[in-house]
């Protein structure tokens, strides 16, 4: 049985205790923006974005929850099901990115959905997707060791299998192709899963979305007290376009709600507020920057890896 009521629950208390954690992380409020889309249009349904510029940790970061219907699947849900192609919708889901201040924090991302199509003549189709990766701008081999293990550790009771399959799909999808470079040192990604039917697929999206705080503040709170200089600022945002560049031109979850008709100011919520882009440039060998590119933009087993020292 399809209990699409218990999942938007779920997403609305996820996100609320998100916000709730990183509000307390950066001594500001986040804004809140609720919306509704009248029946009847290209695209109904409600929303509640959460935002925040300008704060004491957080430059620009947003955790959004939408719940949208529609008459017909976009062509970024339909890629790898076409048989679907015409279908009407349902939609809803979680989606963050913060963008810090200081440097040393790596940017993240997280987002869990589900999505039901309801074909003319069929049972409705349902299925969910998801996860969480890791954007920094200095690697720290604990940071990113720590990351993946609770990622690991939160796919473990579902199945063995999941979290080299999921971090796998990570590595390769957020990739820049046109730049040949990972986005950063990844996590764990999946889409259109249903394995073991709605309730066993669900209780594995509860599972991703209950770890991203756990995986992502104990980071946090290491590297914000770190010093910083306009090197590493600058640095950053010459970094940051690479998140642009991905976002607008491969990421699905951005063209699903601007090809559906969604809501422009909640979908580019993830877009950094400063960002460079320099002509063919590479950082000076031997630097910190360049071992970014050296040792941390590639893929790597790190939940295998030994522990390194606490801040390193």
């Amino acid at each position: 049985m399809i209990d699409t009521l218990a999942v938007r629950n779920y997403l609305l208390d996820l996100q609320q205790r998100i916000v709730t954690a990183l509000q307390a992380a950066d001594g500001n409020a986040f804004m809140t923006d609720s919306w509704e889309r009248e029946p009847g249009g290209r695209l109904e349904g409600d929303g509640l974005t959460r935002l925040i510029e300008g704060g004491a940790l957080f430059e620009r970061g947003g955790c959004n929850f939408s719940h949208v219907r529609g008459r017909v699947l976009p062509p970024s849900a339909t890629q790898q099901r076409p048989e679907l192609a015409g279908a009407a919708f349902e939609a809803m889901g979680v989606s963050l990115v913060m963008h810090p201040h200081n440097p040393f924090v790596p940017t993240v991302h997280m987002n869990v959905r589900m999505f039901a199509a309801m074909p003319a003549d069929a049972e409705p189709v349902v299925w969910f997707g998801g996860g969480m990766d890791l954007t920094p701008y200095y690697g720290f081999e604990r940071d990113a060791q720590h990351f993946h293990r609770t990622c690991r550790a939160a796919l473990q009771p579902h199945g063995e299998a999941l979290y080299p399959r999921f971090k796998q799909w990570c590595d390769e999808y957020f990739y820049l192709k046109h730049r040949d470079e990972p986005r950063g040192i990844g996590g764990i990604f999946f889409d259109d899963h249903h394995e073991g039917g709605f309730d066993a697929s669900f209780a594995m999206l509860r599972s991703v979305g209950d770890a991203f705080l756990p995986a992502y503040m104990p980071i946090v709170e290491r590297r914000s007290v770190l010093a910083y200089g306009e090197r590493e600022r600058d640095f950053q945002a010459y970094r940051r376009g690479r998140y642009v560049e991905f976002n607008l031109v491969f990421d699905r979850g951005t063209l699903f709600g601007l090809q559906s008709g969604g809501r422009t100011e909640s979908i580019l919520m993830s877009m950094p507020p400063l960002v460079k882009w320099r002509y063919d440039w590479a950082p000076e060998a031997g630097t910190q920057e360049a071992k970014l590119y050296s040792d941390f933009l590639r893929p790597r087993e790190w939940a295998d890896e030994q522990p390194t020292h606490l801040w390193l």
